[in-house]
Formats: C-alpha cells, structure tokens, sequence
C-alpha cells in the first residue's frame, strides 16, 4: 500500500498475509502510517537514546566495581564474575523468540489485537522455558561440584558457591520471558521509553550494591542486588506498559495460541540457527591464535579485540533501532523509503565506525597501555590494527542489509552466506597466521567477508525488497 493511499482511504487493508514469516494478518481498519520523515526522527531519536542507554549500561558496572572487589574479596568475587560469564554463554535460552518477536510485530502495525496474540504466545512460551530451567537448575546444583569446578578455596566462599550459582543463574533464567518487553517496546516504536527502562535498571543495580555495601549486608545480599535489579526492572515495566495500554493491546492468557507459538518457534529457531553460526563464525579468531601462536600471542590479540568490540556495540544498538522501523514499512509496500534509510544507515555507519577505527589505529597501542598498563607492540603491529579497522568497517556497512532481511525474516541468504564465510574464513586464517603471523589473522577475514557474506547481504537485501514489491 503506498503512503496516500493508506491516508486517504478509511476503509479497511489487508497486510502481509502469507508473508516470508508465516504472519498472517487480520482485515482490519489501518489507522494512518507514520510519514517518512516520522521514520526518520523515530530512528534518530532511538539510536540517541540507545546509545545513552547503553553507555549507562556499560559504565554503571564499572562504577561499582572497585567497591565490589575490595567488599567482596577476590575469592567471591572472581567466582561472582566466572559465574556470570556462564549466564552469558546461555544466550540461547530464548530460543531466538526474542527475535522472532520482533520481526512478526513488525508486519502487524494495523493489527493490535493479532499483535497481542503474539505477545501472549511469547510470554507463555519462554515462561514455561524459564520456569523449566529454574526446576532444573533446583535439582542440577546440588549434584554439581562447583566448588571443584571454579576452585574455590576459601572454606567460607566455598559454602556459599551454591548460593551464588543459584541467585545468578536464577535472575537469568526469570529474565528471559521479562525481557520481551523491550522487544515489545521496540517493535512498536517505543524505542524512547525502552531505552530509559533500560538505563533505570543499570543505575538501580548500582545504587542497590553501593546501599548495601555501605550498610554492611551479606555478600550474597550485594551479588543479588547487583543481577536481580534487571530483572525487577523488566518486571516494572512490563506491568507499568500494559496496565496504561487499552484493554485490546494487552496479553492475556486467553490469546495464547497453539499456531502462534509455532509460528513463532519456527522463526525464533531460525534466527537461533543463525545467530549461532554466525557466533562461531566471528568468535573462531582466539582459540586459532592460540593453537597456531600460542596462549601469550592469543592473550595480546584478545585484549586489542576488546578494543575493537567497542565498535560493534554501536552497531548492534543501531540494528536493532532499525529492524522493527524497516519492517513496519515493508509491510505497507513502501520500499523506496527502506532504500533511502538503508543508505543512510550504511553512510552512518560507514562515517562514525570508519573515524572510530582510524582513532583506533592511530591511538590502540596508547589506549591498551592506559587500560592495560602494558602492550607487546612486537606482537600488536600496526598491519594488525589496520586488519581489523578494515573488518569492523566491513562487517559495519552491511550491517543495514542484512537489518532490512532480518525484519521480514528472510534468513537463507545469510545462511549460505555465514556457512560458506565460516569454511573460507577458517582456512584463509590458518595459512594467513602461519605465513604472516597475526597479522594475517584480520585480512584473511576481509578477503573471506568480500567473496562470501557481502554478496549475501547484497542478493538478500534486493530479494527482501522485491518481495514487498514497489512502493
């Protein structure tokens, strides 16, 4: 439907019926769509406060960490931190509904009640996941030597690892259906109020650590305060946002259903497929440094790619700034503003992670001794920074392609794409670090990102928009 059309005509519009995925949408009454220039300043606006978010997000931690050291100890704090690294490694305990959820949302702007549908068969399925893994985790830690498994040797650290484990992986675990909210929020242009949710939860952890720290509780009382307040966080906004929302637009028990949580386990084990290759693919670099280099070589390499990581934070805020605004519009047919955004998109990211890294070469080996306070510049030569300016500018500029597939869920043009970059990639890197070192590490990840994932990103990007046909 083009944009006058949809303005101009009051009776009802039919979207996205036998779309790529599996939403079939309702006959209902279109409201007017958001104008481009609307798009724009959501995005704008969105991306901006993404950004604060984030940065609160990732400093807040780091405020409190010297006091969560020096209270805790380094025996129960390195094993808070092991712990927690174990949660992260559990990423895929959504199964990929998170963004299943947001790519079907986005073809169902017109259609609150099927978007509530959604919604409830979401929440309903990862709360059975979560509460499955909570019983899980109930009968599998008392059985796991964990003491063993991280050493602990302090006798009283060591009494309360169980605890630790059980608070930690229990916080995470009641996370996974709480945190649809934002996807929620997201998919509905709600980008401002997610983002400030997202911040409150970050300065709540901080605040509730230092209270307790300052006013001598236990050290279990501070490690729960420091994971439980996202989750309470995500909690408060799900009942503030659908408690204001009208009757029609909220969850409810009664709108699970049984072809909706297929639909959308189809495609969240889509992206779940995919997200995981394309993990391995872009987490392959250290374990080939260490077993082609050595462990001291793959240490250097690990730390200036923390550096670098820096960049791919922004890009993964902005692409989920996007996904859900491209989608909303391909469902209309308005392809000639995905164009036009798309291309802004790549611009930006092109400017803003270009300059980043050119900062980064000139100024990584400065940076790590500040962070760090030593750096083996034998080691971290400048062929290898500019390596790996040259990847993340790469990965950064198809980044808004593949935003633009993911939000109609066409997904096998990455899959062919990642699948045949992991083969060439892993071959390409060995020879390129046995004939030149480290160095060759980041180039033979260019050169296999150009004959394989570029021209995926490209094909999909051109086949997601002519099949949402001209706008």
């Amino acid at each position: 439907m083009t944009r006058a059309a949809s303005r101009a005509a009051p009776e009802p519009a039919a979207v996205a019926t036998g779309s790529p995925t599996g939403v079939t949408v309702a006959v209902a009454p279109a409201p007017a769509p958001p104008s481009g220039w609307d798009r724009d300043r959501a995005v704008t606006v969105g991306v901006a406060t993404a950004l604060v978010a984030k940065g609160i997000g990732l400093a807040a931690p780091l405020a409190v960490t010297p006091a969560c050291f020096r209270y805790l100890g380094d025996q129960r704090y390195g094993l808070w931190m092991a712990v927690t690294a174990l949660t992260g490694m559990a990423w895929f305990a959504d199964l990929g509904l998170g963004n299943g959820l947001l790519t079907r949302l986005g073809h169902l702007t017109d259609d609150p009640r099927q978007q509530a549908r959604e919604i409830s068969s979401a929440f309903a399925t990862l709360g059975v996941v979560a509460v499955l893994l909570l019983a899980a985790l109930m009968v599998v830690t008392p059985v796991v030597p964990w003491v063993e498994l991280f050493d602990v040797r302090d006798p009283t650290v060591a009494a309360q690892t169980p605890a630790v484990v059980l608070i930690c992986f229990g916080a995470f675990a009641v996370n996974i259906p709480l945190s649809l909210i934002q996807r929620v929020q997201y998919a509905r242009g709600q980008m401002v109020q997610s983002n400030v949710w997202q911040s409150a939860g970050a300065l709540a952890a901080m605040a509730l650590v230092l209270v307790a720290i300052a006013t001598g509780r236990g050290p279990l009382t501070v490690i729960a305060a420091a994971v439980l307040a996202v989750p309470v966080t995500n909690l408060l906004n799900t009942v503030t946002y659908f408690w204001s929302c009208a009757p029609g637009h909220r969850p409810a028990p009664g709108l699970v259903h049984r072809g909706t949580v297929t639909g959308l386990l189809r495609l969240g084990l889509r992206f779940f497929a995919l997200t995981t290759m394309s993990s391995v693919a872009l987490n392959v670099d250290n374990p080939l440094v260490a077993n082609v280099l050595g462990l001291a070589v793959a240490a250097h390499y690990a730390v200036v790619g923390k550096l670098f990581g820096v960049l791919w934070i922004f890009v993964g805020l902005v692409g989920m700034t996007i996904w859900p605004v491209n989608g909303a519009a391909l469902a209309r047919g308005e392809t000639a503003w995905v164009r036009r955004n798309t291309r802004r998109m790549v611009a930006l990211y092109g400017l803003i992670v270009g300059t980043a890294a050119l900062v980064l070469v000139g100024y990584g080996h400065r940076l790590i001794e500040l962070w760090i306070g030593t750096v083996d510049r034998s080691t971290i030569r400048l062929p290898v920074l500019v390596g790996l300016a040259g990847w993340s500018l790469l990965v950064a500029v198809t980044s808004p392609l593949i935003m633009v597939q993911n939000s109609i869920g066409l997904l096998r043009p990455q899959f062919v794409g990642w699948a045949s970059f992991l083969v060439l990639a892993t071959a390409l890197k060995i020879w390129g670090l046995r004939q030149f070192g480290l160095a060759g590490l980041p180039a033979a990840a260019c050169l296999a990102y150009l004959l394989t994932m570029v021209p995926a990103a490209l094909v999909g990007y051109r086949g997601a928009l002519a099949r949402c046909g001209p706008s």
